[in-house]
């Protein structure tokens, strides 16, 4: 029947199964008119959108408007098949973590964060990195047997590298929010050949973390692991620990 779940084809829902139903948002660089409104509802219809429909256009300045639309889609994706990357092994809580620090490395575990380059958001390090934590999960800095350093925000990564070599530092975590026209890339690129040439590569855990960082990205560009959304201070913290023990970095 049309309207069971295939797991094999699966579809946008929006009334009812399988209907395809899509919402769209975008801005086209045109004033915002009768015709503009028709423009939109053409450039859905080439992307293979079938009954688009304009709900909501907006002027947002001279010459440009936003449009909220509607559609139904007919393409549909093989759920069945889908494996992402990710980083494996169950999460330890703060407590665990504390006590595999305290059992298996016998001193202080040294993480050293920031944001670094350009980017001046630090909403996702002060999360895993500041006391208070987010979302009832408290910060590394709360966490018995290791220690913390928030740089903060527009960190050189010369800088950060400077400081992990002054603290013997286990790990660096890097926050990345800024990610408009890929700027991240090239600055998390840089902190890998930075690390590389201070021949710090092997010795420590380096990490990295943002909207747009998944695991796969992280390891493609030298890293050994990349943390998304919905990351807390244990997250990181269990996958410092392990690796440390791991790679015989105690």
């Amino acid at each position: 029947m049309e309207d069971k779940l295939d797991l094999t084809r699966i579809k946008p829902y929006g009334d009812t199964m399988n209907d395809g139903m899509m919402q769209f948002s975008f801005t086209l660089p045109i004033p915002c008119t009768i015709e503009a409104n028709e423009a939109a509802k053409r450039y859905l219809e080439k992307m293979g959108v079938e009954e688009a429909s304009v709900v909501h256009s907006r002027d947002m300045g001279i010459g440009y408007t936003f449009f909220v639309m509607y559609g139904k889609v007919t393409h549909t994706i093989d759920f069945t098949q889908i494996v992402v990357p990710q980083v494996e092994g169950e999460v330890m809580d703060k407590y665990a973590v504390e006590d595999f620090i305290a059992e298996n490395i016998k001193r202080d575990v040294v993480i050293v964060g920031a944001c670094t380059g350009t980017d001046a958001h630090t909403v996702g390090i002060d999360a895993i990195m500041n006391m208070k934590g987010f979302n009832g999960h408290y910060g590394l800095e709360r966490y018995h047997g290791v220690e913390a350093i928030n740089m903060g925000s527009q960190i050189p990564n010369e800088e950060l590298v400077a400081k992990a070599i002054e603290l013997d530092a286990d790990a660096i975590l890097v926050s990345q929010i800024v990610t408009q026209k890929d700027v991240h890339i090239p600055n998390l690129t840089e902190l890998v050949e930075i690390l590389e040439a201070e021949g710090l590569r092997d010795k420590i855990v380096l990490m990295c973390g943002g909207p747009r960082i998944s695991h796969e990205l992280a390891k493609e560009l030298g890293y050994d692991a990349g943390f998304s959304t919905g990351t807390y201070a244990e997250d990181v913290a269990t996958f410092v620990v392990t690796q440390m023990l791991e790679r015989s970095l105690v």
